[in-house]
């Protein structure tokens, strides 16, 4: 299955990029998990951050970011068989969680659910 990973990457760091750079981490490692077990993870960042640093993007939040960051996932979900939503507060991936129910598509709460399918 091609799986979107979402799960808090900007939530809770108060724009820290250590702090961002360790959820992004930690949507990696599920990713990775998740690729050996024979399925394509997505993770809508992966997109994004190119994306944020060619259009100009100066801070997490500006208007490039609102304009990129949640779309790029939103039309990743449309080209996935399932989502899994990491534990963690994220408004983006509870909307993440919203548009992928709206296309009829699993949504996964652990990745214990997915490994072995």
């Amino acid at each position: 299955m091609t799986i979107l990973v979402a799960g808090p990457y900007r939530s809770g760091t108060n724009d820290d990029p250590v702090l961002m750079q360790q959820n992004l981490d930690r949507l990696n490692d599920s990713a990775l998990a998740l690729f050996r077990a024979g399925h394509i993870p997505l993770i809508g960042e992966w997109l994004a951050l190119p994306l944020l640093r060619a259009a100009g993007s100066k801070a997490p939040g500006d208007e490039i970011y609102q304009e990129i960051s949640y779309p790029v996932a939103h039309r990743l979900i449309t080209k996935c068989d399932a989502i899994l939503r990491l534990k963690g507060e994220s408004s983006g991936a509870d909307k993440d969680v919203e548009v992928a129910k709206g296309h009829g598509l699993p949504v996964y709460y652990q990745l214990e659910d997915i490994i072995g399918q």
